[in-house]
């Protein structure tokens, strides 16, 4: 690995980090933009290294959420049993999806979300 792609990757984890802590979540969203950016890694790594940098995060997130305040599992079950379900699909047929498309509903959920927040 270049000394780009070791730089590039602690920068793109702090970023994610930094936005995950302050957020509570969407390290993720600017995780492959960045790592895209600043790493030589090619499309096919930078999605399977987002993914192995997300779980680690969110558990951190959710230690630090718990820490101040009680996590309403009730609540968060049916979540969690669908976004499994939910990734557990994606990642059997989300190899079959172009790149390019991957890229671009990447691209729209960010705006998406970035115009929800501004209105």
């Amino acid at each position: 690995m270049s000394k780009r792609s070791r730089v590039g990757l602690i920068l793109a984890g702090l970023a994610a980090g930094a936005v995950n802590g302050l957020f509570g979540a969407g390290g993720g969203m600017v995780l492959i933009p960045l790592l895209m950016l600043l790493t030589d890694l090619d499309s096919v790594e930078v999605f399977a290294s987002s993914l192995a940098i997300i779980l680690p995060l969110c558990v951190v997130s959710l230690i630090a959420g718990a820490v101040h305040s009680p996590i309403p599992w009730r609540a968060a079950l049916p979540y969690l049993i669908g976004s499994a379900a939910g990734g557990t699909a994606a990642g059997l047929w989300g190899q079959k999806i172009p790149v390019r498309w991957l890229h671009r509903g990447l691209g729209i959920m960010i705006l998406w979300g970035g115009i929800r927040f501004l209105c």
